[in-house]
């Protein structure tokens, strides 16, 4: 399947450089198996996170969005996500386009009326995403305190994964990496400062 779409997905990427990302999921392994133009820092095997495939499959619809996503810097993205099937009709394989909403939010009144309206997250399909949580989180931290993820200080940074913690982002399989990448921190960085937000927490609410 990736190596017939393959073609399609870069003729999109290419179009719309250096605006979109397009991203091909794997409904079974739940991992990405192809990426385009990829501005999120995902890489082929990354997890996918699209939920249970048999709660969305049973709405009977297979194109969702333009819905909302963001990233960890703060810019929001425009996103579609196709279900394509193989000839018995089972879920074969999840296209997502991703484009950034920067140049569009920037750009004059009549160029932004040509951007896709974007209407709510198809919770049936991302529900259990929680790198989208946080990816927003992150964002909205950083927007809050009108700095980079780079000039976050260790106050910051305490304060945010107490927050990431709190959403039990944390605690997720491959939290932690996605995290320390979010972040631009060594693992070994976030452990540290993971386990002095908790003594923090801890000290600040004794049992």
């Amino acid at each position: 399947m990736v190596h017939r779409l393959a073609p399609i997905c870069d003729a999109i990427a290419r179009l719309l450089t250096p605006h979109a990302e397009v991203v091909l999921h794997d409904p079974v392994t739940d991992e990405v198996i192809g990426i385009w133009n990829a501005f999120s820092e995902r890489s082929v095997g990354d997890p996918s996170l699209l939920g249970e495939l048999a709660e969305q499959t049973a709405t009977g619809v297979d194109v969702y969005g333009p819905y909302p996503k963001s990233l960890p810097d703060g810019r929001w993205l425009s996103s579609v996500s196709a279900v394509l099937r193989d000839e018995h009709g089972k879920p074969d394989v999840v296209l997502c386009i991703n484009v950034d909403r920067t140049a569009f939010e920037e750009a004059s009144r009549i160029l932004a009326a040509f951007a896709a309206p974007v209407v709510g997250q198809p919770r049936v399909l991302f529900e259990h995403d929680w790198a989208e949580a946080l990816n927003e989180i992150i964002a909205d931290y950083i927007r809050r305190r009108g700095v980079t993820v780079e000039r976050l200080t260790k106050d910051d940074r305490l304060e945010l994964l107490a927050h990431l913690d709190k959403a039990g982002v944390l605690s997720q399989r491959r939290g932690v990496p996605a995290v320390a990448r979010a972040l631009k921190i060594s693992r070994s960085a976030l452990y540290q400062l993971l386990a002095q937000a908790r003594k923090e927490q801890t000290d600040a609410n004794p049992s």
